[in-house]
């Protein structure tokens, strides 16, 4: 029997900016579209106001590899302004759980966003990671980084 592998992404940045205004940034998930590649064609799907709370579900439409899919994620814990963390509930992945982090250091806001995901379809999906499932993410988040810093910039 093939044993499903968790992997692991990890992205951290420093922001000259304070701890209060960047949590609030990124707990307005309509934020989310200004910081994700537009190659995701990443859309939020349940109407403003989104209430960031923990229980939150928020649906989204995007495009992975060129194929359309609804993704769903719960906010699953939420501790302003040090943490929040939203899992898959529907989507592309057999399990996604990002964990945002905020912590105040000097002269700013680090920022650590670690996601734990698994890939569907066994042996298959191993091979789609390794094909090109880990590049794209990672492309995403460093977009994401760059995005973040043109918005507040850096220290």
């Amino acid at each position: 029997m093939f044993s499903v592998r968790t992997h692991s992404l990890r992205r951290q940045i420093v922001l000259s900016r304070p701890i209060d205004e960047v949590f609030a940034f990124f707990s307005d998930a309509m934020n989310l579209e200004r910081i994700t590649p537009a190659s995701v064609g990443f859309r939020i799907l349940t109407p403003p106001p989104i209430i960031m709370q923990a229980g939150t579900l928020i649906d989204y439409r995007i495009r992975l590899f060129g194929i359309p899919m609804k993704w769903r994620t719960l906010i699953e814990t939420y501790e302003p302004p040090t943490r929040f963390v939203d899992t898959q509930v529907v989507g592309p992945y057999a399990k996604w759980i990002h964990t945002h982090s905020f912590r105040s250091v000097d002269g700013g806001t680090e920022i650590t966003d670690n996601v734990d995901y698994q890939i569907p379809w066994g042996p298959v999906g191993e091979f789609a990671k390794f094909l090109f499932v880990s590049r794209t993410l990672k492309h995403i988040f460093d977009y994401r980084g760059k995005q973040i810093i043109k918005i507040f910039g850096s220290s």
